[in-house]
């Protein structure tokens, strides 16, 4: 393989770590949507995230959804999930480091609702790379005030 056809098949910073999230995403135990991040800060992984039930207690996986029996809308009634979102471990994992997230940057597979958009908001984090859309309107407004640039990657 010489240096031209490396530098072709090499991907960018933006698909490395999408891949990457995209593979972190394996590890969710949520029957409805496999969601994983990882927060990047200078070319530099800090923490990564799935959405799954808290440490210790049952995943949907295991004992089913909540939401699915109910026929429950995507974006609608969270407070009825058991899990916690991928964006919300990776903060979560970075919180129990000390490591902290100001002028970092995420990248999850899918966009993140309002109670992320929020919580990223809060956090410091500064761009958002995501994969595909979530039917949650709110969250982009929250998240184009806070100055924060959403961005897709193929």
């Amino acid at each position: 393989m010489n240096s031209r056809s490396i530098k072709k098949s090499r991907p960018s910073w933006d698909e490395y770590f999408m891949k990457i999230a995209k593979l972190v995403s394996t590890r969710s135990t949520c029957l409805r949507r496999k969601v994983g991040a990882i927060i990047v800060k200078e070319k530099r992984i800090l923490a990564t995230g799935y959405n799954g039930a808290p440490t210790g207690l049952a995943h949907c996986l295991d004992i089913g959804c909540l939401r699915e029996k109910l026929k429950v809308p995507p974006g609608e009634r969270q407070e009825l999930c058991r899990g916690l979102h991928a964006e919300q471990n990776a903060i979560l994992q970075a919180s129990s480091s000390r490591i902290p997230l100001k002028g970092s940057s995420i990248y999850v597979t899918c966009q993140p609702c309002i109670t992320c958009a929020k919580m990223l908001a809060n956090s410091g984090i500064r761009k958002i790379f995501i994969m595909e859309g979530y039917p949650d309107r709110f969250a982009r407004e929250i998240l184009k005030e806070a100055k924060i640039e959403l961005i897709m990657v193929k």
